[in-house]
């Protein structure tokens, strides 16, 4: 079994992250975002639209789409739990993991995508207006969830979870790439809760 990644791009870490956290390494294949190696035949043949992570099973199974993988991981390697130990606990786990790709994820990878000049070979053409709006976009959810995030010191509730891990992939994505830190945009509790989830030994996971 091997997983064809790269480093520090979001969704690949989410993987490595949550692997980190399960103590659990998997054989990695590196593979280069530049806009060739992620289009040839070879990351093709196991990734219709070329992108990663990919876990590649033994017998040539290949199956992509990160919480796909995470499930597949959770469900062999149930513990620590990550992603909720009832029928409850899981649906809300998985709504506060869907809020983080979709309202903090999204946002952050358009912005990053069509308004960082290195990010130019994956995204043809770029919209600069478009990053602009997005940026908006993500200063706007990033307040609900700061406010959120008053009530509870963890993205989904009272323990760490598979939305920490999503949530804390886009922000450092951000903060890398756009220099975006919570604390100097006025949101002292995303900040908080950046900070606990940095201090985990997963968060070098990926980097």
């Amino acid at each position: 079994m091997r997983l064809h990644t790269t480093r520090r791009a979001p969704n690949p870490r989410r993987v490595h992250m949550f692997l980190a956290e399960k103590g659990l390494e998997i054989e990695t294949v590196e593979v280069a975002l530049d806009g060739v190696a992620n289009r040839s035949g070879e990351l093709l043949a196991r990734s219709p639209f070329g992108r990663v992570p990919v876990l590649e099973f033994d017998d040539g199974r290949c199956l992509g789409e990160t919480r796909a993988i995470c499930a597949w991981i959770e469900g062999h390697h149930p513990e620590p739990n990550l992603m909720g130990s009832d029928v409850d606990e899981r649906a809300f786990i998985e709504m506060h993991d869907r809020r983080a790709e979709f309202h903090l994820l999204l946002p952050i990878a358009n912005w990053i995508r069509h308004g960082h000049p290195g990010l130019a070979p994956l995204e043809q053409p770029q919209f600069p207006d478009f990053a602009t709006a997005q940026a908006g976009k993500l200063r706007e959810f990033a307040q609900v969830f700061d406010a959120e995030l008053a009530t509870r010191p963890w993205w989904a509730g009272d323990r760490f979870s598979i939305a920490d891990i999503t949530a804390f992939c886009a922000i450092e994505f951000v903060r890398g790439l756009m220099r975006w830190q919570p604390g100097e945009q006025g949101l002292p509790n995303l900040q908080a809760w950046r900070d606990r989830v940095a201090a985990r030994p997963s968060a070098k996971a990926g980097m």
